[in-house]
């Protein structure tokens, strides 16, 4: 058969446990919707799902093993995201810190940063779990296809697919409670703990 659809089920169930649990990509879309919007949570997910297509895209052409293969370059991108995490948690505290300052009891609700999609770009191309990922999950469910790029075209699109309704759903649901979330103390507490989440996941990039 060209593709394999008997293969679907397994994978619909094991890309929702991987897509439901947090990652760095749902701590940015939290945060940014909950400072600056919608339209702003919306366009730092395109730029995270144009880095994941991209990387999606190597696994499927094959330059993704190349890539994994070569020690340099994976620990470049390793580095490289546990750096941009480490700078996004520093910035975080840095604003608590000169809003603070300059308020004394609250937070100001206005931008961060003016540049979402790149920083949600930024955020997702520098990490390179999700082509180690791809590489590791989605040859897996290939199963019987005379087609196997195919396949995994099929595969990367369902995936990327499922990926983006959740984080829609992330962005709409922050951006509709986010009035409730502005309080000076609820507000700091989730900036301290989005700070925390890159720190500890830009540890893990470059531990494992």
């Amino acid at each position: 058969m060209l593709l394999d659809f008997t293969t679907l089920p397994a994978f619909l169930l094991a890309s929702a446990v991987v897509v439901l649990t947090p990652g760095v990509d749902a701590f940015l879309l939290l945060r940014t919707s909950l400072r600056q919007g919608i339209g702003a949570g919306l366009r730092a997910l395109l730029g995270i799902h144009t880095a994941s297509i991209l990387q999606v895209a190597l696994v499927i052409c094959g330059l993704g093993t190349l890539i994994t293969n070569n020690p340099a370059v994976l620990a470049t991108l390793k580095w490289a995201g546990a750096a941009y995490l480490v700078y996004l948690a520093v910035m975080i505290v840095r604003g608590l810190w000169l809003t603070r300052k300059e308020t004394g009891d609250g937070l100001e609700t206005g931008s961060t940063t003016d540049r979402p999609y790149l920083q949600g770009l930024l955020s997702n191309i520098t990490n390179p779990k999700m082509l180690l990922f791809s590489l590791a999950f989605l040859p897996q469910f290939v199963g019987a296809a005379t087609a196997p790029t195919l396949q995994l075209v099929l595969l990367g699109a369902v995936f990327l697919v499922l990926a983006a309704i959740w984080e829609v759903t992330i962005v709409l649901a922050a951006a509709r409670i986010a009035d409730r979330l502005r309080r000076p103390k609820i507000a700091r507490s989730l900036d301290m703990i989005s700070a925390a989440a890159f720190l500890t996941i830009s540890v893990g990039l470059v531990t494992t």
